[in-house]
């Protein structure tokens, strides 16, 4: 029997429609950082700062019903996939309003400048799913987290109350990429990757960060040059797969 010639066009508007939703989830997280960085961070601290101070504590609430709601309709329409996106897009907004806003109420500018880090990568990287092949995501996403993690080495590294866990955390991203090797060496990872995937940039990703992580727990300006190394390597994998869906 032949196949349905529409089946690839289906699954791409699927992915075209996952893509949309989380990036105009993404744009709305983007801007309420940009209302703390102006009224939080920089606004006046009796009128303005201490004002969001207590809102945070409503956005953390807000963020929990919203986590809650978006894990109800992910089951409720588990076997429905672009309703599932909705409930799944939820979910992120519910861990991003909740977790997000009490970490910036403990580290105030800090962990506002990591998120506004965080939400566009995340967004580029969804993208990257919806569009490249797996492999391809698997190992960007890889980069992504220890680029991430480096700037908080870089950032961190000597402060009082958080070099110790970011250290810790280091390590256990260190452990973590050597799992994710394993797992797609012994193929456990068949919901994510195809039978035929090309399994060498998910290693290259994975030794090369394993390598700078370890190097940027030396010294900040390591991580600093390990950042730039990685950032040439995201660039090159970029161009190399976007040629490769032309």
């Amino acid at each position: 029997m032949a196949k349905n010639p529409n089946g690839k066009s289906m699954k791409r508007d699927n992915s075209l429609y996952g893509a949309t939703i989380f990036f105009l989830a993404a744009c709305l997280a983007e801007f309420y950082l940009l209302l703390l960085r102006k009224y939080y961070i920089h606004g006046d601290v009796v009128t303005e700062a201490l004002v969001w101070h207590e809102r945070l504590l409503i956005f953390a609430g807000l963020g929990a019903a919203v986590l809650a709601l978006g894990i109800g309709l992910s089951v409720h329409w588990k076997t429905d996939q672009r309703k599932r996106l909705v409930g799944w897009c939820l979910i992120g907004l519910g861990l991003f309003f909740g977790g997000g806003s009490m970490l910036i109420r403990l580290y105030f500018e800090s962990a506002v400048t990591l998120l506004s880090v965080v939400v566009p990568v995340t967004m580029v990287l969804t993208v990257i799913w919806a569009f490249y092949d797996r492999e391809c995501a698997v190992a960007m996403t890889a980069l992504s987290g220890t680029l991430i993690l480096l700037w908080m080495c870089r950032r961190l590294f000597n402060h009082l109350t958080l070099g110790l866990p970011v250290k810790a955390l280091a390590v256990v991203y260190v452990l973590l990429l050597g799992g994710l090797c394993w797992l797609a060496k012994n193929k456990k990872l068949e919901k994510l990757l195809p039978a035929d995937a090309d399994l060498m940039p998910i290693y290259a990703a994975a030794g090369l960060s394993a390598a700078a992580v370890v190097l940027g727990l030396f010294s900040a300006a390591v991580a600093y040059y390990a950042m730039w190394a990685l950032g040439i390597v995201v660039f090159a994998l970029a161009v190399y797969y976007t040629v490769k869906q032309l």
